[in-house]
């Protein structure tokens, strides 16, 4: 899609209620809305699967906590590192190779999870998961960002969808194939049939050409000493929803990672109870995007943010504080639905903020997810060794505070006015 002067696309299109034609357009999905779903749901396969295999690789390894727990930080650092870089390749390389070539690499770095005899092997196997596999990652927003203009929120939301589907068929496959007694590495083979099943199928799927390459002379400036082009820089608005998606991933993670841990200290729950009770999350983020894919056609982007912000942190404090099992598993749920759509939405609106530079919002937004997996979760473990688990986990409340705190910076920022550096 193209964009005029008074692009409907813009951040202002997301925070007003406006009827204009761009607004009334009917959302359309096609081949490339539906080869980014799929492409989205084995990326969060893949992803995902790492949790559930893991008591499996610490066994057959012998690793230790601390060792299995590197495999988790290696994956996130790969995104972290893909986000600051990934803008420029596909500047360099072009979307669908950066598509096609990333997917294909996260394949290989699970391969090498796979067969590795070591823990290096296996770390080094997570690494390029994240590394390669946020290749695709971020390709894939921005392709639907752009393409889909002002439903991008939709769309974003309706890929989340399917890799809440796929993230829940991660931890069904490893549960199957290993309790028939096939072995743990048969789990992987789902995601590889599903790669090549979109390989076959989109193939020649062709890509938006970036923003900058359709029109060189916005979005970026030139230099009266040297006359050449410089980026400018992404505006305040979009470091505000930066910042909010970094902490809200934080939180989703230390859920993630350490919800089974907390509710095993709690009074009846055995530590297969525990674990069984996380499916709740998980189901729960899979009916909040389901339900959001809705809402976010109809009510106000950042509305909508902090409604589920709000309830979130409501949700969170039921599941923290909840003196009775049924209580604990209620507001586990309630905290999932609510933050369900927070992060597809806050990447949307964010690309929205610069939208000629879509490629580089995304990237940098892969940074804020990075960071929040590799650091939330450890600074929740390194509490939970000095006041446990339990007061430790109080950590999300000011969190999800600050995320609320980053909403009303996005709302008050003028969308077209940049922050000083990008």
């Amino acid at each position: 899609m193209r964009y005029g002067a008074e692009e409907a696309l813009g951040f202002r299109a997301l925070l007003q209620d406006t009827q204009d034609a761009q607004v009334t357009e009917v959302f359309a999905r096609e081949r490339l809305t539906w080869a980014s779903y799929w492409m989205l749901g084995y990326f969060a396969f893949l992803q995902t699967i790492l949790g559930p295999l893991m008591p499996f690789i610490r066994g057959e390894l012998h690793l230790n906590y601390v060792v299995a727990s590197l495999h988790f930080s290696a994956f996130a650092l790969g995104a972290v590192v893909t986000g600051v870089f990934g803008d420029r390749m596909a500047r360099r390389w072009g979307r669908r190779t950066l598509f096609w070539g990333g997917a294909l690499g996260m394949a290989v770095g699970a391969a090498l999870v796979a067969l590795s005899p070591s823990a290096a092997g296996t770390i080094l196997g997570a690494f390029l998961m994240g590394l390669l596999g946020d290749l695709a990652l971020i390709t894939l927003q921005a392709a639907l960002a752009e393409r889909h203009g002002r439903w991008g929120p939709v769309a974003l939301t309706e890929a989340n969808v399917v890799a809440s589907g796929f993230a829940i068929l991660a931890t069904l496959a490893v549960g199957a194939v290993t309790g028939a007694g096939w072995g743990w590495r048969l789990a992987l083979l789902p995601a590889i049939a599903l790669l090549a099943l979109i390989a076959l199928r989109y193939h020649a799927l062709l890509f938006p050409r970036m923003a900058q390459q359709a029109s060189p002379q916005r979005g970026s400036e030139r230099d009266p000493e040297r006359g050449s082009k410089r980026r400018a820089p992404l505006p305040l608005a979009f470091w505000a929803l930066w910042l909010l998606i970094a902490l809200e991933t934080g939180v989703e993670w230390c859920l993630g990672y350490w919800g089974a841990s907390f509710l095993a200290t709690q009074p009846r729950f055995s530590r297969a109870d525990a674990a069984t009770a996380m499916s709740a999350f998980f189901v729960a983020m899979l009916v909040g995007r389901a339900l959001g894919s809705r809402v976010t056609r109809v009510v106000n982007g950042l509305t909508t943010l902090g409604a589920s912000l709000g309830v979130g942190l409501l949700g969170f404090a039921l599941f923290w504080l909840a003196p009775s099992a049924p209580l604990h598993i209620i507001g586990l749920f309630v905290v999932g639905f609510a933050l369900a759509n927070v992060y597809p939405l806050g990447v949307a609106l964010a690309a929205a903020t610069a939208p000629e530079q879509v490629d580089t919002a995304t990237a940098r937004l892969a940074v804020a997810g990075g960071l929040a997996v590799l650091l939330a979760p450890l600074l929740l473990g390194a509490l939970a060794d000095h006041i446990g688990i339990g007061s430790a986990f109080g950590v999300a409340i000011p969190l999800l505070a600050l995320a609320l705190v980053a909403l009303a910076g996005a709302r008050r920022a003028p969308a077209s006015t940049p922050a000083r550096a990008s």
